[in-house]
């Protein structure tokens, strides 16, 4: 089977639906993306990206009940499939083994 890119930013949203379990939806995945990374996402970044990761597989998603602090809207919660949690370790693995095969020396600042 062909395997699907995943992108920088994809693997970082899929990481954090991950983290965020069952309470993960547009809203709560731009929050802990600024909390754990400190990086201002847009919320319309988010919200493409997981409609692509929707769309290769790798999350699927339900609407979840309707609550008042959303004047009766209803949240799309997020969930990441096998295919996107086998994309989440293969870029594990694949990042491990480029890091171990870099020299030792090669990220020392030199003393210029």
């Amino acid at each position: 089977m062909r395997r699907t890119y995943l992108g920088e930013f994809e693997e970082l949203v899929l990481l954090i639906i991950s983290i965020l379990g069952r309470e993960a939806y547009g809203v709560t995945v731009s929050r802990e993306i600024e909390q754990q990374t400190g990086r201002v996402v847009a919320f319309g970044s988010v919200h493409n990206t997981l409609i692509r990761l929707e769309e290769k597989g790798f999350v699927t998603s339900e609407l979840g009940g309707a609550t008042t602090e959303r004047g009766g809207r209803r949240k799309r919660l997020f969930q990441v499939t096998a295919l996107g949690k086998t994309a989440l370790t293969d870029i594990q693995q694949l990042r491990s083994r480029l890091w171990k095969l870099m020299p030792d020396d090669t990220l020392k600042l030199s003393d210029i």
